[in-house]
């Protein structure tokens, strides 16, 4: 696409500075820790009342977002380029399914939302300051404090996410979801990394379920199970579908002898949006399942929910038979009970 003409030193597309995943946050001195924030990675460039939204692919976000153009637009500094997660707040925590709503053709629709659940830009590091000076080959320790001098300017659809060297304090962000799923380690002394990973590391939040197993998929040629579809009871009593674990090959033939007992002509499965359909994300791929007996529960760990579902598939943990499928319910998953008003 064409991009407006801008007089920036830093010019959309920008690859922004990406991040490699850990199981821990580092250990050693020398890193800046900041939360993860749940929403949409964007990159805000400002040149007078010319104000783009880039996202991490390099595409534009200003339609879906028109209330942060019109943030971008009453900024005080006229040339600016900030770095950030664009996020929709939902009480004391953020929701990512409204966010989703968002990237909608219709430009109504989008109008809409922007007016019943309005978008925040969290910004997290300035690239060129309000004098436009280029800041990318700058230490991290400069442009955290440039960013902070920006930040008075801020309208209230912008903030400043919190930093800290402490990694104390890293470690409550993880242990307290409020809004984020995770943390992000970013070493000090360094420029910034366009599209590199070399500089910055993200530790996702780690929670576990307790979920039924409400049926399963083969593989694409049959033979044991392959995938165990979740579900948890809701306020009505009945199993909803939540989502899914993918099993080992190795696990594979415990679960048959787990299951196939269980699955039986007539047995009730899910009730309400049941795991079928269309397939996104695998064309061609069978999305047949069995239904089976939900006597069975199991422990996963996932890293993000939303909307009562698993958004990503989530990882076995083991089986608990010392857990009943009643105990297993709707109010464990975030977003879980708001499924039923």
């Amino acid at each position: 696409m064409a991009w407006p003409p801008l007089d920036l030193p830093v010019l959309p597309p920008f690859p922004p500075m990406e991040a490699r995943l850990a199981d821990v946050l580092p250990a050693d001195d020398g890193w800046q820790f900041e939360p993860k924030w749940d929403g949409f990675r964007c990159l805000l460039f400002k040149q007078d009342a010319e104000v783009v939204l880039q996202s991490k692919a390099g595409q534009p976000l200003g339609r879906y977002f028109p209330e942060l153009v019109a943030a971008g637009r009453s900024l005080r500094a006229p040339r600016l380029v900030l770095d950030g997660e664009i996020v929709v707040p939902s009480g004391l925590a953020l929701s990512f399914d409204a966010l989703l709503q968002r990237i909608h053709p219709a430009e109504s629709r989008v109008q809409r939302l922007a007016r019943e659940t309005p978008a925040r830009l969290v910004a997290f590091d300035l690239l060129v300051d309000g004098d436009g000076r280029r800041l990318v080959e700058s230490r991290l320790e400069v442009r955290r404090a440039a960013l902070l001098r920006e930040a008075p300017g801020f309208p209230p659809e912008l903030s400043v996410s919190p930093a800290t060297l402490r990694r104390a304090d890293a470690e409550a962000w993880l242990a307290t979801p409020s809004g984020t799923d995770g943390v992000i380690a970013k070493r000090l002394g360094v420029p910034y990394a366009s599209g590199e990973r070399d500089a910055m590391v993200k530790v996702k939040r780690v929670v576990t379920l307790d979920a039924v197993v409400g049926g399963f998929r083969r593989g694409q040629r049959g033979g044991p199970p392959a995938s165990l579809l979740l579900g948890l009871h809701g306020p009505d009593g009945r199993l909803h579908h939540v989502g899914h674990v993918t099993l080992a090959p190795r696990q594979r033939e415990r679960f048959a002898a787990l299951l196939e007992p269980l699955a039986a002509p007539g047995a009730p499965g899910f009730t309400g949006e049941a795991p079928g359909g269309p397939s996104r994300w695998a064309r061609g791929r069978s999305t047949e399942w069995i239904p089976v007996r939900p006597e069975l529960v199991v422990e996963v760990a996932y890293r993000h929910a939303a909307g009562g579902r698993l958004r990503h598939g989530a990882r076995l943990l083991r089986v608990r038979p010392d857990k009943a499928p009643a105990q297993c319910v709707m109010r464990d998953l975030p977003g879980g009970e708001a499924r039923f008003g």
